[in-house]
């Protein structure tokens, strides 16, 4: 069996609780662009089940149908829409206002430490990416993952598998010699479509979703002191999720495919 040699992480809601700073992006947005539209949590709760914030806009018009101004080309209002707020977005990341989840720091110096390749598998924009990484994580932390498949590099976002299949090409990795982290019942059905076992950190917009085919649903990733909650599979007793839980999860995933 191959071993585990590379990690592949989401970022919205795996990385940190981005969700909510998204949410407050595009009311300003809205509110900047004249528009009387404002997502409450309980509505970004359904958006979210359509990945991509340009799809997710222009779902909100064909289901809401929010009142828009006389525009030649929606289109390329969306798109400019959406411009204006991943430039409110990264502001706000900028700024400080995004943490990443408990274990995430401790879990990427660990499998650098131990030789792991990382990549990012996520649907946000390359900008949003690039923001929270160097905010929230160290000024060069986009050059510790060797592959940022991230917006718009394919056809189809998630769940469509795309995306994994994009950065499992440029790694030249198999899908058995990886695992995914997601949050979503979306990124995780991205994940198994490409055969690449996965570990679920649920967020707060996602804690209710189904995530029955997931090797570990944990509540966070866990620190010492910090200790994480298992939702379902087995986390071995351990306290927090670390390079020797996963290379074990890795190995019976790909047993329990042998059967």
């Amino acid at each position: 069996m191959p071993e585990l040699a590379a990690l592949l992480f989401d970022v919205d809601g795996t990385l940190a609780e981005t969700e909510e700073v998204h949410r407050e992006a595009f009311n300003r947005a809205f509110a900047q662009a004249g528009l009387d539209w404002n997502w409450s949590a309980q509505l970004y709760r359904q958006l979210l089940a359509v990945t991509g914030g340009k799809e997710r806009i222009s779902y909100y018009i064909d289901q809401w149908g929010g009142a828009l101004p006389a525009v030649a080309d929606l289109e390329a209002f969306i798109a400019a829409l959406h411009r204006e707020k991943t430039r409110i977005y990264t502001g706000l990341v900028n700024s400080g206002q995004m943490p990443l989840r408990p274990g995430v720091r401790r879990l990427l110096a660990e499998a650098r430490a131990a030789g792991l390749r990382l990549a990012i598998v996520t649907t946000t924009s390359p900008e949003n990416v690039g923001a929270l990484l160097r905010a929230s994580l160290a000024a060069d932390a986009e050059a510790w993952f060797e592959v940022i498949g991230a917006g718009g590099v394919v056809a189809r976002k998630k769940p469509a598998p795309d995306i994994y299949h994009y950065t499992l090409k440029r790694l030249a990795l198999s899908p058995e010699a990886c695992l995914a982290f997601e949050d979503s019942e979306n990124g995780l059905r991205s994940a198994l479509h490409a055969s690449v076992p996965t570990v679920v950190t649920v967020s707060e917009y996602t804690r209710d979703q189904d995530f029955s085919e997931a090797l570990l649903v944990v509540d966070h990733l866990g620190e010492p002191g910090k200790p994480l909650s298992v939702i379902s599979g087995d986390a071995g007793g351990s306290e927090f999720v670390d390079v020797a839980m996963l290379r074990r999860l890795h190995q019976a995933a790909l047993r329990q495919r042998g059967r």
